[in-house]
């Protein structure tokens, strides 16, 4: 099952994420190449930017938060025993869960207010509202991922620690 919600995953949030940095690449190249030659820039690049940018960064957050991937301070780690480690890390999927929760609901709450005003980018006139929405199901999925991981053993994380300073330096 595991498998299977890290396959839904990877082509559904990774991909999401991968064809928003895609994209931003090509509106930096036509942009520049228009600036450049044209004197003319994309109309509402930096507004488009900014919205993939959401797309790229809140859609890796339930892909990154699945597989491990995000910044671990583990210092005290070789001090710790092993059992304590295990509700060590439940207890922080179990707070991680309530705060991507909370931010959910937050995000949800300023999602209504754009779409009850009727926000708008300045240039391109979007509606700001369902990216808020966007943002706020990322924020959810990333919670139930964490919540999961409460009950549930994570996945190995797929990086590889990078090795003690004093293996980098003998070799």
């Amino acid at each position: 099952m595991l498998n299977m919600l890290d396959r839904a995953l990877r082509w559904s949030t990774g991909l999401v994420a991968a064809m928003a940095l895609f994209s931003i690449m090509w509106l930096t190249v036509v942009d520049v190449i228009g600036r450049k030659f044209f004197s003319n820039s994309v109309p509402g690049g930096l507004e488009l930017t900014e919205i993939l940018m959401v797309v790229v960064i809140f859609g890796a957050l339930p892909l990154v938060s699945w597989r491990g991937e995000h910044v671990v301070f583990d210092s005290l780690d070789p001090y710790i025993p092993d059992w304590l480690r295990g509700i060590q890390t439940r207890l922080v999927h179990l707070i991680s869960a309530a705060l991507f929760g909370f931010l959910g609901r937050l995000m949800a709450m300023r999602a209504e207010r754009f779409a009850e005003y009727g926000d708008t980018t300045v240039h391109l006139q979007l509606s700001i509202a369902p990216v808020a929405w966007l943002m706020t199901g990322l924020l959810i999925l990333t919670a139930l991922v964490h919540l999961l991981f409460v009950f549930v053993n994570a996945p190995a994380p797929t990086h590889q620690p990078a090795p003690p300073a004093t293996e980098r330096n003998a070799a």
